[in-house]
């Protein structure tokens, strides 16, 4: 697809495709969406927009009308709906979008449940047990659904239930190095685990709904964004975080260039990579020449990032160009 959009455009510029012809000659190599495909991607948006508004609609409606509503009538509310959509993923398969629509619904209706019954009840739960308990509830709907966005959502309740957890009970871990920098951690190893594994599946072939690469993306952004926080940390405070920050996210930054460069070729990482360098030394710059001068550690700081800015640009666009489908 890309192939041909970059052939059509090289004839334009070459000056043997007339500016006029290009939108036809897109149009018929199938470049460009035509009208059924507009109708599907806009079905597609208002199945997915529907079923995620609807399902916080069911938690505003609870909330609003808590008073009016009996204990009774609120649970046979949510759970009914909890049926209602499994029963709508059985009937249209997990195979079609609709049956993953159901699945998605009675996933995120699964925490209003969780919600209502520790407000009904008032079981004094902390609220990561609400996140741990609500992603242990669903994983066995994620084991047989083959369905990356939940498997995201998934991740996210992890990641909210782990954070949750540290900053009630630290532990002796958090005494000895802080609360900051255990949640950090954590909230690193995680997310870089499941990434690794994650790509490790996909690379194996043989689970397909794996090899999509906006969701491995998504994942590979949670990990760079917390190993980027570890690096602002050792900025800024290095003798609270320690050395071994630092040389931690050298060695992600490493293995990420490696894998990302030369096995499985992925410039939205690699470009979010060049965004956390670039981040990283202008804040280290910061953190060196700003207390001696204000006005030229700006200026110098500004300079560095444009020139940053344009090498890893122009670097990005040598990869990107390197295959064409990528």
């Amino acid at each position: 697809m890309r192939n041909a959009r970059n052939q059509i455009l090289e004839w334009a510029e070459g000056g043997r495709l007339k500016p006029d012809n290009v939108e036809a000659a897109l149009t018929t190599s199938g470049t460009l969406p035509n009208a059924t495909a507009w109708r599907d991607f806009i079905a597609h948006l208002f199945l997915w927009l529907g079923t995620t508004l609807v399902a916080a609609g069911i938690i505003f409606f609870l909330a609003y009308n808590w008073q009016e509503l009996g204990k009774f009538a609120k649970f046979v509310l949510v759970e009914g709906l909890i049926v209602a959509a499994i029963a709508a993923t059985c009937i249209y398969g997990l195979d079609r979008a609709a049956g993953k629509a159901g699945l998605l619904f009675a996933t995120l209706t699964v925490g209003a449940l969780m919600a209502l019954f520790g407000q009904t009840y008032q079981t004094g739960a902390d609220p990561w047990q609400l996140f741990a308990s609500w992603a242990l509830i669903i994983l066995p709907w994620l084991l047989v659904a083959r369905f990356a966005a939940l498997w995201l959502i998934w991740l996210m309740l992890v990641n909210l239930a782990v954070a949750l957890y540290f900053m009630v009970f630290p532990g002796i871990f958090g005494v000895l190095f802080g609360q900051v920098t255990l949640l950090s951690w954590s909230l690193f190893a995680l997310n870089s685990i499941v990434l690794v594994v994650w790509e490790w599946l996909a690379s194996q072939g043989g689970v397909i709904w794996l090899q999509r690469r906006w969701a491995a993306r998504v994942v590979a952004t949670a990990s760079g964004a917390c190993v980027s926080f570890l690096a602002f940390l050792w900025v800024f405070d290095a003798k609270e975080i320690g050395p071994g920050a630092l040389l931690v996210y050298l060695l992600w930054m490493g293995a990420a260039y490696w894998f990302y460069r030369f096995q499985t070729r992925d410039v939205y990482v690699l470009a979010g990579g060049v965004f956390s360098a670039i981040v990283v030394i202008a804040a280290l710059l910061g953190r060196l020449l700003l207390d001696r001068t204000e006005a030229g550690g700006f200026l110098f700081i500004g300079l560095v990032v444009i020139g940053l800015s344009a090498v890893g640009a122009r670097w990005l666009k040598d990869i990107a160009a390197e295959n064409p489908d990528e």
